[in-house]
C-alpha cells in the first residue's frame, strides 16, 4: 500500500490559483533522523539526499521505487545538488568540506579552507551556468554532535563563498550573515537568493562579475532550502511546509505538510516533480501543475 497524505494548497492570493498537482503527497521513505539536500539526476532518473545524524545519504530509484544506502559515511552530508557535467557536488558538513563526486566514483574536494583556515560546516550549494559554486558556511555542524563534530570556528564568520570554475579560488562573496542557509539563482542568474536563518529572512542579492551586491531582505520567516520556479516565484521551506513567494514578496501560497520542511528540489522528466526532505527523517514526492528552473 502507498503511504501517502492528502495535498492541502493553500491560497493567499489570487496569482496562486493555477498551482496545484497531485490529491496525494506520496512517501517515497520514512526512517531517517533528518533529511537534507535533495539531489535529482535526471540522466538515471534517480534520487539521491543526506541523512545528516545518521551520516550518510540515501538513493532512491525513480524507476522501480528502490532506496538504498548510497554512501556511508558521509562526512554527515548537507546539502547536495547536481553540476553541469551530471556530478553530484557535496556539503560535507561534518567533514568541513565541499566535495565533488566523479563520475567514476571518487571524490575531489573543493574546498575546506579559507586564507589557511578551515572552514565552519558548508550547509547547501549551488552550481551557476559558468561553473561556479556558490555555498554558505554556518556553523551549525560544530556546535555539537547530532550533525557533526563540537569545534571553535576558525574563520570567526558564517559567510557565503564562491569557487572559480577556472582556478578553483575560493571567495567570500557575502560577510553580514548570522548564519546563512539555502540559496538559489533566478533563471537569468542575475539574483541571488539567500536564506538568513537566525534573523528570519530570505535575502536578495545582485549577482555581478563573481561578485554580489545588495542584499536586502525580500520576505521574512523561518527558512531553509529555496527554489525558483520557470515563473521567478520562490519555493522556500518552512515549518509548516512550502511557501511560495511572488518575486515582488507577495505571498502567493503554500504546501502545507505534517512536519517541518528542510529542503526540495524539482525533478522529473520535466521538472515537475517536487522532491521534499523533512526535519523529521522523511522524503516527500508530488507532481505539481509547475517546474522548477532549469539547473543542469
Amino acid at each position: 500500500m502507498i503511504d501517502r497524505f492528502r495535498a492541502e494548497f493553500e491560497s493567499a492570493d489570487g496569482r496562486f490559483a493555477d498551482y496545484a498537482g497531485d490529491e496525494y503527497v506520496e512517501v517515497l521513505h520514512r526512517g531517517s533522523r533528518k533529511t537534507e539536500g535533495p539531489a535529482y539526476f535526471a540522466a538515471g532518473r534517480y534520487l539521491v539526499w543526506s541523512d545528516i545524524p545518521n551520516d550518510r545519504m540515501l538513493r532512491w530509484d525513480e524507476t522501480t521505487g528502490a532506496i538504498g544506502v548510497f554512501r556511508q559515511p558521509s562526512g554527515h552530508a548537507n546539502g547536495n545538488t547536481v553540476d553541469r557535467q551530471g556530478r553530484l557536488i557535496t556539503c560535507e558538513q561534518g567533514s568541513r568540506r565541499v566535495t565533488r563526486t566523479e563520475h567514476d566514483g571518487t571524490i575531489t574536494v573543493l574546498a575546506d579552507s579559507y586564507d589557511g583556515k578551515r572552514l565552519n560546516s558548508p550547509n547547501d550549494v549551488v552550481v551557476r551556468s559558468d561553473g561556479s559554486i556558490w555555498f554558505t558556511d554556518p556553523r551549525y555542524g560544530i556546535t555539537g554532535h547530532y550533525e557533526g563534530s563540537p569545534a571553535e570556528s576558525e574563520i570567526g564568520g558564517d559567510h557565503v563563498y564562491r569557487i572559480a570554475p577556472a582556478t578553483g579560488e575560493l571567495a567570500i562573496v557575502a560577510d553580514d550573515f548570522t548564519r546563512p542557509n539555502g540559496l538559489a539563482f533566478t533563471a537569468d542568474e542575475t539574483e541571488l537568493y539567500v536564506v538568513e536563518t537566525r534573523l528570519r529572512c530570505i535575502r536578495r542579492f545582485k549577482v555581478g562579475d563573481g561578485a554580489l551586491s545588495g542584499g536586502e531582505e525580500f520576505v521574512p520567516g523561518w527558512f531553509d532550502g529555496i527554489r525558483i520556479d520557470t515563473n521567478g516565484r520562490v519555493w522556500a521551506a518552512s515549518i509548516d511546509g512550502l511557501h511560495c513567494y511572488d518575486p515582488d514578496g507577495t505571498l502567493l501560497g503554500k504546501l502545507l505538510t505534517p512536519e517541518g520542511i528542510s529542503n526540495l528540489v524539482f525533478g522529473g522528466a520535466q521538472r515537475n516533480n517536487l522532491f521534499i526532505t523533512t526535519n523529521a527523517g522523511d522524503v516527500y514526492s508530488i507532481r505539481v501543475t509547475f517546474a522548477g528552473v532549469q539547473t543542469v
